[in-house]
C-alpha cells in the first residue's frame, strides 16, 4: 500500500493532563511536537483528568478519564461513595473501548510508576492498570514513554504499579534510578531504556533583554506535604517546608535580593499567598505562570533558582540557570547529578533556612562555572531526547516509513 492510501496510524495520549499541574502538560507537549514532526499523518487524541483545557490548548479531541467527576475528592456520604464505586466499574468498560480504537497508546512521561506524593491506590494507579490491562486484552500496545518511578511501599499500590508496568509493551525510564525501583519491585526491566524527561525536548526560550532586575532569585515553592507514607505526618512536613522556606525568603529579601516566587502546579498558590503574607517586602514578588513554557522564561531571566518541584527544576536547568534543589525524593537529586550540579540539594522534608543559605551563597560563588557544566550537559540531553524518539519510533511506529536505527543510551 502506498503511503498516500496508507490508513492514518491512530494514537491515544493519557495521563493527568490539563488538570493544572505544568510538568505534566509540558511532557504532553513535548510528545505532541514529536508525533506532529514524526508521524504528521497520526490521528490524535487524549484520555485524560483535564480534558476541556488539553482540548482548548493543543486542539486535540480529549476524553474524560474518570466517569464520575468527583473522582479525586474525598467521598464521605454513602452516596458520594457509592458513585465513587460504581464510577470504578464504569470506567473499567470505558477504558476498554477507548484503547480499543487506537494502534498505539502512550503515557508521556511523568512520575506515572512512583508514589512520592500522597497517592490513593484506587485512583490514578487503578486507572494506569486499566490502560495497560486494555491494551493487553484488545491487542493495543501501551508504551510508558521517559516516565519516573520509585520503590512503593503501600501494597495496594505496589501491586497495580508493578502490573501496570508488566502490561505495557514498552516502556522507557527519565533515570537509572527509576528504572532500578521497577526492577526491585519485580519488573524484567532488561530491555527497558534510560533517556531523559520528556521536557527537555521542549524549546528554550531565546536569550533576550532581562525581565528581572539584577541579582533576581527564582524560588520554586510547593504544596509539600511529605511522601505517601508520611500521611500520618503530613501537616507536620508541611509546616516545617513552609517555615524554612520563609526563613529563607525573607533573608534574601533582607539582603536586598529581589525574589520571585514560582508555582509548578495550581496546588501551590496557598504557599505562594502564605509566604506572602509572612515577608512584608517590594522585594517579593510572584511569577505569573501557567505553563511550563511560563516556568522557563521565568527561570531564564533570573540569576539563580531554588525549586522544590521536579519540572521547576528541569525548567531551571534547561534554561542553564545555576540551580539548587529543595528535593523531596531520588528523582531531584538524579536530575541534579545528570546536570552536574549533585552538591547543591538540600531536604524538603527538612528545610534547614541557615543551611539552605550557607547552599545557596555557594552555588553564586561557583555561578559562571556552573552555567558552562549546565551548557555541557544539555546538549547531552538533547542528544538522550532525539535517542529517545528515535527508539520510539522504532518500536511503535515501524511501519511509517520515519523509523530511525534502535537507540538505547544510558543517562551520564
Amino acid at each position: 500500500m502506498t503511503s498516500a492510501h496508507r490508513t492514518p496510524v491512530r494514537v491515544g495520549l493519557f495521563g493527568l493532563l490539563g488538570a493544572g499541574n505544568f510538568g505534566n502538560d509540558g511532557q504532553l507537549e513535548s510528545m505532541l511536537t514529536y508525533l506532529r514532526t514524526e508521524q504528521p499523518e497520526a490521528v490524535v487524541d487524549a484520555l485524560c483528568s483535564g480534558p476541556e483545557v488539553v482540548a482548548a490548548r493543543y486542539g486535540i479531541p480529549t476524553t474524560r478519564m474518570n466517569w464520575y467527576r468527583g473522582e479525586y475528592r474525598t467521598a464521605s456520604r454513602p452516596g458520594a461513595i457509592a458513585a465513587k464505586g460504581l464510577g470504578k466499574l464504569v470506567d473499567a468498560v470505558r477504558t476498554v473501548a477507548w484503547v480499543r480504537r487506537h494502534d498505539v497508546v502512550i503515557v508521556p512521561g511523568a512520575g506515572v510508576l512512583e508514589a512520592t506524593l500522597p497517592l490513593r491506590p484506587w485512583g490514578f494507579p487503578y486507572a494506569l492498570f486499566l490502560l495497560c490491562a486494555s491494551g493487553r486484552l484488545v491487542g493495543t500496545p501501551v508504551a510508558l514513554v521517559g516516565v519516573g518511578a520509585d520503590t512503593i511501599g503501600h501494597r495496594a499500590t505496589r501491586t497495580l504499579v508493578r502490573w501496570s508496568a508488566r502490561l505495557a509493551a514498552y516502556r522507557s525510564f527519565r533515570d537509572a534510578g527509576s528504572r532500578d525501583a521497577m526492577r526491585a519491585m519485580g519488573v524484567d526491566t532488561a530491555r527497558d531504556g534510560v533517556f531523559r524527561d520528556l521536557a527537555f525536548g521542549l524549546p528554550t526560550p531565546r536569550a533576550s533583554e532581562p525581565s528581572n532586575p539584577p541579582g533576581s532569585v527564582c524560588v520554586g515553592v510547593m504544596a509539600y506535604h511529605g511522601s505517601n507514607d508520611d500521611r500520618a505526618r503530613a501537616e507536620e512536613i508541611h509546616r516545617r517546608y513552609l517555615d524554612g522556606t520563609t526563613r529563607f525568603v525573607r533573608a534574601l529579601a533582607e539582603e536586598g535580593r529581589p525574589v520571585r516566587l514560582l508555582t509548578g502546579d495550581e496546588l501551590d498558590e496557598p504557599v505562594v499567598a502564605a509566604i506572602l503574607d509572612a515577608v512584608d517586602s517590594p522585594l517579593v514578588t510572584t511569577a505569573e505562570a501557567a505553563s511550563l513554557d511560563d516556568v522557563m522564561k521565568e527561570v531564564a531571566a533570573a540569576d539563580t533558582v531554588v525549586a522544590t518541584r521536579f519540572h521547576n527544576l528541569v525548567c531551571a536547568l534547561k534554561a542553564g540557570t545555576p540551580t539548587l534543589a529543595v528535593g523531596y525524593s531520588a528523582k531531584s537529586g538524579a536530575l541534579m547529578e545528570q546536570m552536574g550540579l549533585a552538591a547543591y540539594c538540600h531536604p524538603a522534608q527538612e528545610v534547614d533556612a541557615d543551611r539552605l543559605l550557607e547552599q545557596f551563597r555557594e552555588l553564586e560563588k561557583h555561578s559562571a562555572d556552573l552555567r558552562r557544566t549546565l551548557a555541557e550537559r544539555n546538549q547531552v540531553a538533547a542528544r538522550q531526547i532525539e535517542a529517545q524518539f528515535t527508539e520510539l519510533t522504532a518500536a511503535l511506529f515501524p511501519a511509517t516509513g520515519h523509523a530511525g536505527a534502535r537507540a538505547r543510551q544510558e543517562a551520564p
